[in-house]
């Protein structure tokens, strides 16, 4: 599959549509956090950028809200997954990413360690996230996929992480 530094959703479909198998496959970005690979549904993925040199501190944010960014004229909130899960501040590399998302119409971004590739996987290599220890509260997780290599996948539920719904529903 592709490598994947920057890409605006566009080419991540596309790089997913390349490598595709069957029509049962799901098409997840594959990312780094925690030194373990975690996943997430490309469908829910507007692009990856580079961590610009200053995120805006918030005044009286919540504590795993890392800032705000300008991206092309959108303000786009950074969350710290790192700092929502109850540990310290995400440390920013050369590596680092933001994946910006945008589920039930929500758009922010989220920190990540690297961004490593688009990969299909089929929906009978997904098993419960039980099975699995994982540096993230299961009620976070969608599942593990295991890839035709034995290698491990911990898919995130980034919009429960986040608190989507609670979010969506108190602007409505």
């Amino acid at each position: 599959m592709a490598e994947v530094a920057e890409m605006d959703v566009q080419g991540i479909m596309e790089a997913a549509e390349d490598g595709r198998s069957s029509s049962d496959a799901r098409i997840i970005l594959v990312f780094d956090l925690f030194k373990e690979h975690y996943g997430l549904d490309v469908g829910q993925v507007r692009e990856i950028v580079r961590v610009p040199p200053k995120i805006t501190r918030v005044p009286n944010a919540p504590a795993y809200v890392r800032g705000v960014i300008n991206l092309r004229g959108n303000v786009i909130p950074v969350m710290d997954v790192s700092t929502k899960m109850g540990g310290e501040h995400h440390e920013i590399h050369d590596n680092s990413r933001i994946v910006v998302v945008e589920p039930r119409g929500l758009l922010f971004g989220f920190l990540v360690d690297g961004v490593r590739e688009v990969r299909n996987i089929e929906e009978r290599n997904i098993e419960s996230s039980d099975s699995v220890e994982a540096s993230v509260d299961d009620r976070y997780l969608q599942g593990v996929a295991k890839d035709q290599n034995g290698e491990l996948t911990v898919l995130l539920d980034i919009a429960t992480l986040f608190e989507v719904e609670e979010i969506v529903e108190e602007e409505a």
